[in-house]
């Protein structure tokens, strides 16, 4: 949009009529240069900023702007700003994989969607930002997929008297073609041991050739409803089968064979549900078919039909009574009931679900039990309880006193995938009467099922089995949520987006490549490197030019590495390595959130160190900060210089074959830009009113290449 201006000689005006006559000039002729006239007066800064011309009308490389999604489809003047001044637009956050993948795991492109018809109709191209990267990630999926399995535990007691192999394999015993043996909690399962058996005939083909057995202390009874659980692994494929036995007979007659099941690396939980025919009185495992070394833990044989004698001092945690009694709570506007049946843990029976719809401090919101009696002091309880939510959150346990005093149990983490929380509870005082969860931290709806708190005194039954992945189960199924999200992502936008940074920041400031061993992860942190390795990026790459177009640009993406040569020498030789490795890198963006007083002799240096590596070359995130939203026109003018300075070089260094072009991070000072960025700040071109700064003048003439306003004369402009 051009404005035209009117210049006036209004100040001029005003001296020459107010001035004294006796002090009035007289006007004299330069025989050297003839009469002055209005075109030759002088142009105010701010005149001259405003006769400039759009910022993409001054250079042929690609201009782009980052802009908030949502400002683009909802203000017209930040929309109108970037339309004019700008070729292409990457969006900030709202194409990430943390506000476009559900928790559920599904890419939501409802919003997307319509900012590409907005852009569309503008003519403007958009930039794909960012595929992988370790912040703004829906971490709680991601986390949820790799989460350790839980398996509920059974309702009744264990028969066996050795199914857990913790101390030995004292009523156990094995013959055939193996080997058996003990061993620790490092093979384990859960515990301290676990039993061993490596079936050493490599020409077995039945599977009682090797084989174990151990005794029920009683013939199981006719018609009683009985279930068998048993934990397996092989270190390769592998295959077992169970029967029930009357040991009591020389010729085993009245066998009962459970069908073969297949085993692999990972443990496996197999239940056998059976219905006794009053002659059982052992069990048998056997593995003789398929050689190999099989791992064998925590086996339960069950009377399902035994009255439970679990004792849980909180009467209603498991919600089957589809209530909340006699359970209350209050705080936050915080809403509390029993969820539909079948989400429950497990997908069954009823559960708790807790609502809070706002942001606040954990004691907020929350839910109370009221014991019957006041727990023991000094006494050790067990709590333990499944746990979801929808979205990444913490909560926070308390035993309570009448007058609020309490021994805190905090720091929990809970994801959108069921997840069990144990914890070791002692009161330390005789007055704690009630069991209180605190949900007010972080908005989100939360179901909790299967609470229980015990004491120990008594027992029955058997807790949640937890199985923790391999390493091996974990890379699988972070590599497959890679393509799965880069697979969505690239193919829906193929007609649309021609340009992605495919991975972003992927060197630490030592000039290593990032391997994800992070503590004290914030709640959208996930390190993709972490599962997948250093070959991440060579993976990602891959996947970006297998689900996109061949002639996509696909960037690398990182920052400070106009201030770190350490960094930058680091990200050069990472991007050799990816293409050493199978992938192929078209461009490297450098950030520049850099300052007005950032030293400009690396900057240069940062230049001729990207243009040798012969990719093209993209300033990504361009912005100049001042340190206060209220600089003084000293601070602008040295901020307009910096601007113009990085395209300066830019242009100096980079060859016009590698210049992919500049993105402007940002459009105003105002702080509706700036709630989350570098709030408190004046960073950008235009002021906190949508105005020209002396910063446009600055980018305009280090696009132009010259100081543009030196042509502009003062006379009227129409």
């Amino acid at each position: 949009m051009k404005y035209n201006k009117i210049f006036t000689l209004i100040a001029l005006s005003s001296l020459l009529l107010g001035a004294c006559d006796d002090q009035i000039m007289e006007w004299s002729k330069d025989p050297s240069h003839g009469d002055v006239t209005v075109d030759e007066l002088p142009l105010e800064l701010a005149e001259k900023i405003s006769r400039y011309e759009e910022l993409n009308s001054y250079t042929d490389f690609t201009l782009g702007v980052g802009v908030g999604m949502n400002l683009y489809m909802t203000d017209d003047t930040y929309r109108a700003i970037a339309d004019e001044n700008f070729d292409e637009l990457t969006v900030g956050y709202a194409m990430k994989h943390g506000p476009m993948v559900t928790s559920t795991g599904e890419v939501n492109f409802t919003a997307a969607d319509a900012f590409m018809a907005k852009s569309q109709e503008a003519g403007k191209s958009v930039y794909g930002h960012t595929l992988v990267w370790h912040t703004n990630q829906n971490a709680s999926y991601l986390n949820g997929l790799i989460a350790p399995t839980v398996i509920p535990g059974s309702g009744g007691s264990n028969i066996l008297t050795n199914g857990d192999f913790n101390e030995s394999l004292d009523g156990w015993s094995y013959w055939g073609s193996g080997e058996f043996a003990q061993v620790g909690a490092d093979a384990a399962l859960e515990g301290d041991g676990a039993f061993q058996i490596i079936n050493t005939n490599d020409n077995a083909s039945e599977q009682w050739r090797t084989q174990a057995q151990t005794e029920f202390p009683y013939v199981l009874t006719e018609g009683t409803n009985y279930q068998i659980s048993i934990y397996v692994r092989s270190e390769g494929v592998g295959s077992f089968r169970l029967s029930t036995t009357n040991l009591e007979e020389g010729n085993y007659s009245d066998v009962h064979y459970f069908a073969d099941q297949a085993t692999g690396a990972a443990w496996q939980n197999y239940t056998f549900d059976f219905v006794g025919a009053g002659y059982e009185s052992g069990l048998s495992i056997d593995i003789g078919a398929v050689p190999g070394t099989y791992t064998i833990d925590k086996i339960e044989v069950i009377d399902k039909d035994a009255p439970s004698e679990v004792v849980n001092f909180i009467s209603n945690g498991d919600f089957e009574n589809a209530t909340l009694d006699p359970w209350g709570g209050w705080g936050n506007g915080s809403t509390r009931e029993v969820s539909s049946e079948g989400e429950g843990f497990g997908d069954t029976g009823y559960s708790m679900v807790l609502t809070n719809p706002s942001d606040a401090d954990l004691w907020s919101a929350q839910q109370v039990y009221t014991f019957d009696e006041p727990l023991e002091q000094d006494k050790e309880y067990t709590c333990t309880f499944m746990v979801k939510a929808t979205s990444a959150a913490s909560i926070q346990i308390q035993l309570q006193s009448d007058d609020y005093s309490a021994n805190y149990f905090g720091g929990i983490e809970v994801g959108a995938a069921w997840s069990q929380v144990s914890l070791t509870m002692t009161p330390t005082t005789a007055d704690r009467t009630k069991f209180v969860i605190d949900f007010g931290g972080t908005a989100a709806t939360y179901y909790f099922d299967d609470i229980v708190l015990t004491d120990g005194s008594s027992g029955g039954g058997s807790g949640p089995t937890i199985i923790e992945k391999t390493d091996e189960e974990k890379t699988q199924i972070i590599g497959d949520a890679m393509e799965d999200w880069i697979s969505q992502m690239v193919g829906h936008y193929k007609t649309e987006i021609f340009a992605w940074d495919v991975v972003n920041e992927p060197m630490r400031e030592n000039g290593e490549v990032r391997d994800g061993n992070v503590s004290d992860l914030a709640d959208d942190e996930f390190y993709w490197q972490k599962y997948l390795g250093k070959d991440y990026a060579v993976t990602a790459f891959n996947l970006a030019r297998q689900y996109g177009n061949a002639t996509d640009v696909l960037f690398i993406n990182d920052y400070n590495l106009e201030i770190n040569m350490t960094k930058l020498d680091g990200l050069i030789s990472y991007v050799e390595y990816i293409e050493q490795n199978g992938a192929q890198v078209d461009g490297i963006g450098t950030q520049m959130h850099i300052s007005a007083d950032t030293d400009k002799d690396l900057i240069a240096q940062m230049f001729e160190k990207l243009a040798a590596t012969g990719k093209l070359i993209k300033v990504s995130e361009l912005d100049v900060r001042l340190g206060t939203a209220n600089p003084t026109n000293e601070q602008m003018a040295a901020q307009a210089d910096m601007y113009r300075y990085v395209i300066d070089m830019y242009k100096q260094y980079i060859p016009a074959a590698q210049q992919y072009g500049i993105t402007i991070w940002g459009i105003a000072d105002h702080p509706q830009e700036h709630e989350y960025w570098l709030p408190d700040e004046s960073p950008n071109l235009w002021n906190a009113n949508y105005e020209r700064k002396h910063a446009y003048k600055g980018a305009a003439d280090g696009l132009a290449g010259k100081d543009v306003s030196e042509d502009f004369k003062g006379g009227l402009e129409y």
